[in-house]
């Protein structure tokens, strides 16, 4: 398994606790735009339904762009910094094998922000799935394929 590093600037006031919503975002390495690659994409979206169904946390939104991703959480166990380990770790051994290749797929670190209000909630949920509007991939939410909210 790659391994996992920590940022210690990033991890400076960051603190975790289950049954807290975070917003998590990550950056492929070198904002290469591996998800471009629907196949690809999916691997990713493979491991944030593993965390759910393994009860690590209860997904709310996310979306996959070509080279990052958002992801709304509820934390239910573990630490951010394990959760996102896994994430990071178990796409890049999927991704690479998918690609026949070997190397880093993610930049190091992670960024993350909770949420504490209803009304973040459903505002950050608009802002995850809006995102591919945003950058010009599509007019209409429906017809990027890589993205799910639990309200939808």
């Amino acid at each position: 398994m790659p391994r996992c590093y920590s940022n210690h600037q990033l991890l400076k006031g960051r603190y975790c606790e289950t049954g807290r919503l975070y917003l998590l975002t990550t950056v492929t390495d070198q904002r290469r735009p591996v998800f471009e690659d629907f196949q690809l994409g999916r691997l990713l979206v493979d491991q944030f339904k593993q965390a759910h169904d393994d009860g690590i946390v209860t997904s709310k939104a996310w979306v996959v762009m070509p080279d990052h991703f958002h992801w709304l959480v509820e934390l239910n166990s573990k630490t951010l910094g394990e959760l996102m380990c896994r994430i990071k770790s178990r796409s890049s051994v999927t991704v690479n094998q998918a690609n026949h290749s070997s190397g880093r797929l993610w930049q190091k670190g992670y960024h993350d922000r909770v949420l504490r209000q209803e009304e973040d909630l459903k505002a950050t949920a608009r802002y995850i799935v809006r995102n591919p509007i945003r950058a010009g991939l599509t007019t209409r939410i429906g017809d990027y394929p890589l993205w799910d909210a639990c309200w939808m």
